[in-house]
C-alpha cells in the first residue's frame, strides 16, 4: 500500500452476523495488517429466526429480546475478527430489523427499510466524515439476496459515500460456491442437506472485479460465525473441511476467498486488494 493517510476501511451491514457471513475473512485480513476497520450495523436483527430451541422465547413474537442478545453475539464476533471500531447506525436500537418483504415487521415505526432515507444518509455521512475511510463496502442493489434491509443499506451507502475513493459491493462467486458445494458432497457426516441448484445467491464471476484471499484468516471467520449462534451453525470435520448453515438447514461452503464488485473508484490495482493502487 502507498497511501499517504492511514488505510481505513468501513463496512456497512444490515444485521449482526452479516459482517461475518459476507466479509468476515476480509475484515480479519485487513485488521491483522494494521488497517483501521470500522463496521457499521444498521439494525439489531430483531426479526431473525432462532436456531437453539432453548432461546426461542427471545423471538420477536414472544419476549422480543433477540436484538439485545444479538448485540452480545456481534461484540464477540468483532473481537474474533479484530474489530475495535463498531457502530450502530443512529445509535443502538435506532433502526429495527424490517424482516423479509411482505411481513408485518415491515410496518414497524422503526423498521430500517421504511425509515427516513434522509435521516439514515445523514447518520451514515456523519460516521464517514469522522472515520474518513478510503474504501467502503456494502451490498449490491439487490442486497445480495433481496432482503429489504440489505437493499436499504445499499441505497444509503451509495448516497453517503459519494466522496469516498472506492466503494465495493460484497458478492458470492458462482464458481467458488459451486466448487465448495461439490466438495461438501464428498464429506462424510455433513449434518445438513446440500443446496439445490440455484438455491444459494451467487454472482457470475465475469462480473466480479476483486478477489480477496482469506485463506490465512478462515479460523477467525469461523470463530466469528460461531459467535452468532442464534443465527448460524458451524460444522468442521476435523480434517480441514468446514460448512455452516442458517436456520434453513442448508449447508453452505466456507471458501478460501471473498469476492467484490467495484462500484465506484479506480479499478487499477484493485484485483486482489481493496486498497491496491490508491495513493
Amino acid at each position: 500500500m502507498t497511501l499517504t493517510a492511514p488505510p481505513r476501511l468501513l463496512l456497512v451491514h444490515a444485521h449482526p452476523d452479516d459482517e461475518s457471513l459476507w466479509t468476515g475473512g476480509t475484515i480479519a485480513r485487513y485488521a491483522a495488517s494494521g488497517v483501521h476497520v470500522t463496521v457499521v450495523t444498521c439494525t439489531l436483527g430483531e426479526e431473525g429466526e432462532i436456531i437453539p430451541p432453548a432461546l426461542q422465547q427471545l423471538a420477536a413474537d414472544a419476549a422480543d429480546q433477540l436484538g439485545g442478545y444479538r448485540v452480545a453475539e456481534l461484540r464477540a464476533a468483532c473481537t474474533a475478527l479484530g474489530v475495535t471500531d463498531h457502530r450502530f447506525l443512529g445509535g443502538i436500537g435506532r433502526w429495527r430489523d424490517s424482516g423479509m418483504a411482505g411481513v408485518a415487521a415491515n410496518d414497524h415505526p422503526r423498521a430500517f427499510a421504511n425509515g427516513s432515507f434522509d435521516e439514515q444518509v445523514a447518520q451514515l455521512s456523519e460516521i464517514i466524515a469522522a472515520v474518513k475511510p478510503q474504501v467502503v463496502v456494502t451490498y449490491d442493489d439487490f442486497g445480495g439476496y433481496g432482503h429489504p434491509d440489505h437493499i436499504q443499506a445499499h441505497r444509503i451507502t451509495t448516497a453517503a459515500a459519494a466522496d469516498v475513493d472506492r466503494v465495493f459491493h460484497a458478492v458470492t462467486s458462482r464458481a467458488a460456491t459451486e466448487a465448495g458445494v461439490a466438495a461438501l458432497a464428498e464429506m462424510a457426516d455433513l449434518p445438513w442437506r446440500l443446496p439445490a441448484e440455484g438455491e444459494l445467491p451467487v454472482t457470475d464471476d465475469a462480473a466480479i472485479t476483486t478477489t480477496i484471499d482469506i485463506s490465512d484468516h478462515l479460523v477467525a471467520k469461523l470463530r466469528a460465525l460461531r459467535a452468532h449462534s442464534t443465527q448460524v451453525s458451524v460444522w468442521q470435520d476435523g480434517t480441514g473441511g468446514a460448512s455452516y448453515a442458517l436456520s434453513n438447514g442448508i449447508a453452505q461452503p466456507v471458501v478460501q476467498a471473498e469476492y467484490y464488485v467495484l462500484a465506484k473508484g479506480p479499478a487499477e490495482g484493485a484485483e486482489t486488494d481493496l486498497f491496491g493502487g490508491l495513493d
